[in-house]
């Protein structure tokens, strides 16, 4: 993946606007541009997509779209751009897909990889901390609960370290809430990363495998002895519908491994991860070349989505976690102090009030 394109996937993942494409503005489109673009994309789709028999079928149907003049009525780059989106995600059964204009789009030669300079290093390191490194929240709640919230997995050499920092803030709670319900996705070796840190040491556990059409290889994702440190309490993962690909992994995982709880609502459903392709004319197409294979399940989340364990409105599912976090620590808890001012933190939350904090005098 060159520069521009690691670049927009990083904001793609971090940024607040996760999932709104920021580009050139729209430019007037001719029907032979379209054309053009509908043959490249024709041609990327049969050559990647990691299902040849449903890539030769999507490629002949939106062809005949086309011939047909489903596309006429799009006047500019970006209306034609969201029609084929829709058009791939709707036809191919598949939430990955996506076309964009931007017609600075430069791919590398097939076969060679792009070596970053100094200056492109620190551009991403830069754009990467403008957004956290990923992390939008942390937070010691109530009760002595963590509580993480993630809006994307960057590139594991430059969010590591920040997360990692971050699970040492939270080393001392009782109980942690990972928040991934306005997650996208992202890197799949810092998925892996992030969940090194939930395992103890010397319990190495085999997370995910990707198989690559393009590479016709599979590759396996474990967790790594070197991550620290180590979080032994319980969690609980927050999703929502808007919970997809990369994140949704990660839910799969603590699901999976019986590492944590899920609660929210069922996931996007987007398990087959990909890269970007020229179409021609400025057009750009990320296509998926690639699917998850679980180690324990033999298969994934494509269409279905991850299934919560405490199914509740999105909205709702911090709340939820919170309350089921202190049932247990009153449950396990054998000092009646302790017990009783667990209890006020859960009728305080149960109720959904806030103590106001105190600034005046101490007296």
């Amino acid at each position: 993946m060159n520069h521009r394109v690691l670049t927009l996937a990083v904001l793609l993942c971090l940024s607040p606007l996760a999932g709104a494409q920021q580009g050139p503005p729209p430019k007037p489109i001719t029907a032979a541009q379209r054309q053009a673009a509908i043959d490249g994309l024709a041609t990327q789709l049969q050559a990647n997509y990691v299902f040849p028999d449903v890539a030769k079928e999507l490629a002949e149907t939106i062809k005949a779209r086309e011939a047909s003049g489903a596309y006429a009525s799009t006047k500019d780059t970006e209306a034609f751009a969201d029609a084929l989106s829709k058009d791939l995600r709707s036809l191919g059964k598949d939430g990955h897909f996506n076309v964009g204009y931007d017609p600075d789009f430069r791919a590398p030669p097939q076969g060679e990889r792009h070596s970053p300079s100094k200056e492109e290093v620190e551009q991403r390191r830069q754009e990467v901390a403008r957004y956290g490194y990923g992390i939008d929240s942390l937070a010691r709640l109530p009760g002595n609960v963590g509580y993480l919230e993630l809006r994307g997995f960057g590139p594991t050499e430059l969010v590591g370290e920040a997360l990692s920092a971050a699970m040492t803030v939270l080393s001392g709670t009782d109980a942690l809430i990972l928040d991934l319900r306005r997650n996208g996705g992202g890197e799949p070796n810092t998925v892996a990363y992030l969940m090194s840190h939930f395992f103890t040491l010397g319990d190495e556990r085999h997370l995910n495998d990707i198989y690559s059409r393009t590479e016709d290889r599979t590759r396996q994702y474990w967790t790594s002895a070197s991550v620290m440190p180590r979080y032994t309490q319980p969690v609980y993962v927050l999703t929502s519908a808007r919970t997809f690909s990369g994140a949704e992994e990660c839910a799969y995982n603590f699901q999976t491994q019986k590492r944590g709880t899920i609660v929210g609502e069922t996931t996007g459903g987007g398990a087959n991860p990909g890269d970007v392709y020229p179409l021609g004319n400025g057009f750009v197409a990320f296509i998926p070349n690639g699917r998850a294979i679980n180690p324990v399940t033999k298969t994934n989340w494509e269409h279905v989505g991850v299934k919560p364990d405490i199914g509740v409105p999105a909205a709702d599912a911090k709340k939820v976690a919170h309350a089921a976090i202190l049932r247990e620590l009153i449950a396990a808890s054998k000092d009646p102090d302790g017990t009783a001012e667990l209890q006020q933190v859960l009728a305080k939350v149960e109720a959904g009030t806030v103590d106001a904090p105190v600034y005046s005098t101490r007296r």
